[in-house]
C-alpha cells in the first residue's frame, strides 16, 4: 500500500495503539476493524506522503524488501509486490489504490469495501473498474516464468560488470528504460534513460569507473531475482529488471541509502 518500510511500522504501530485503546468488547469483527483501521491510516499517509513526492529529486521508487517465499506463493507474491507493479501503484490516487489492492489482490467483497471505505458499492465498484483499467494498461502483457527471470538477472549481471556490450544489447529490448531512485543523496540520473544506446553507455561507461568497488549478489527482492550491489561493502543500489517478451523491458535502481537499510550485512 504504502511502498515505504517507515511508513508501513508507523502506520501498523498506530493501529495497535489504537487497538488497545478501544473497548475490543463493543467490537464484532476484529479483523474488519482492523483492516478499516489501516485502511484509513494508509490513505492519509499516501496523501501526506504525496506532497512531499512532489519535491523529491528525481524518480521515487518504492522502498526494496528482501523477500523469500514459498514455492507456492512464489508467483503470485511476486507479481503483488514486485518493484515493477508497486511502481505503476504510485499512478492511483491513495483511495483507488486502497479499494484496487483490497478487492483485486486482497479478495475483499464490494460490499466490504463500501463499508471500510465508507462509500457507496456502486463507487467502489467504478473506482475498482477504473484503477484496475489504469494498472493493466501498464501492467506486464505477460508473467515471466521464475527460473527464466533469474536467468536473465544473471546474464545482466554478468555483462553489465564486464562491459559485455554484445551481451547487453541481446538482453535488453529496443524500448528498454532504465530508472533510477537516488532522491539527491547519491550520483543517479534525475530523468529516466530510455532507448539502448543511451542505457548501453550507462552500464558500459558509467559503471566502469567503479567496478573495482563494486561486488555483487542476487538475492530475492520485493519477490523476485534481483541484484544488490555494493560499494567496498556498503549497499549502493538494489536493482530489478521487468522482463517482456524474454528481454529486458525495465531497469529499476534502488539507490538512496535510507532505502537500502535492509541489505546492510
Amino acid at each position: 500500500m504504502l511502498g515505504s518500510r517507515d511508513d508501513s511500522e508507523d502506520v501498523l504501530q498506530e493501529a495497535y495503539i489504537r487497538w488497545h485503546t478501544t473497548n475490543v468488547n463493543e467490537i464484532e469483527n476484529a479483523e474488519a476493524w482492523l483492516v478499516t483501521v489501516v485502511t484509513h491510516l494508509s490513505i492519509d499517509r499516501l496523501r501526506k506522503a504525496s506532497a512531499t513526492r512532489e519535491t523529491y529529486i528525481g524518480p521515487w521508487l518504492p522502498e526494496p524488501i528482501i523477500t523469500e517465499p514459498s514455492p507456492q506463493d512464489k508467483i503470485e507474491l511476486a507479481s503483488n509486490l514486485s518493484i515493477a507493479f508497486m511502481t505503476i501503484l504510485e499512478r492511483l490516487s491513495p483511495t483507488e489504490r486502497a479499494v484496487f489492492l483490497l478487492h483485486d489482490v486482497f479478495d475483499y467483497a464490494y460490499g466490504d469495501i463500501a463499508r471500510i471505505t465508507g462509500k457507496s458499492e456502486p463507487a467502489v465498484r467504478k473506482i475498482t473498474s477504473r484503477a484496475r483499467t489504469r494498472v493493466r494498461s501498464d501492467a506486464p502483457r505477460f508473467q515471466t516464468d521464475p527460473l527464466e527471470h533469474r536467468r536473465l538477472v544473471e546474464k545482466f549481471a554478468a555483462a553489465a560488470y564486464t562491459a559485455d556490450e554484445r551481451a547487453l544489447r541481446d538482453l535488453f529490448s529496443p524500448e528498454i528504460t532504465v530508472v533510477s531512485d537516488g532522491g539527491g543523496k547519491i550520483t543517479a540520473a534525475r530523468k529516466a534513460v530510455r532507448g539502448v544506446g543511451k542505457v548501453m553507455r550507462l552500464f558500459t561507461i558509467a559503471l566502469a569507473g567503479i567496478k573495482d568497488h563494486v561486488t555483487n549478489e542476487i538475492v530475492q527482492i520485493n519477490g523476485e531475482p534481483g541484484i544488490i550491489e555494493y560499494y567496498d561493502g556498503i549497499p549502493f543500489a538494489a536493482t530489478t529488471l521487468l522482463i517482456e517478451d524474454g528481454r529486458i523491458a525495465a531497469i529499476y535502481r534502488v539507490m538512496n541509502p535510507e532505502k537500502l537499510r535492509a541489505f546492510e550485512k
